[in-house]
């Protein structure tokens, strides 16, 4: 995502793999939890908060997609 619906983008989609954050889940784990079992927080994290899955559910992107087909649906949007 390189917009947002915030920001007033057109279409919005991620990718599978996306994290999609305001800040990498590391660091954000290393904010929250003063650098304590890091490893474990930041798969909690990312499982919980910056992956796309979340994001599409509440509304902040149109589509999660196969990078595959990425041109195709940018192409297909700017028609």
């Amino acid at each position: 995502v390189m917009a947002s619906k915030h920001l007033r983008g057109d279409v919005n989609y991620a990718w599978p793999g996306a994290e999609v954050a305001v800040m990498g889940a590391k660091g954000a784990v290393e904010i929250l939890y003063g650098g304590k079992n890091v490893e474990q927080h930041t798969a909690e994290y990312s499982e919980r908060f910056a992956n796309p899955m979340v994001v599409a559910q509440r509304g902040f992107i149109d589509d999660i997609i196969d990078p595959a087909d990425t041109r195709r649906l940018i192409c297909n949007d700017l028609k």
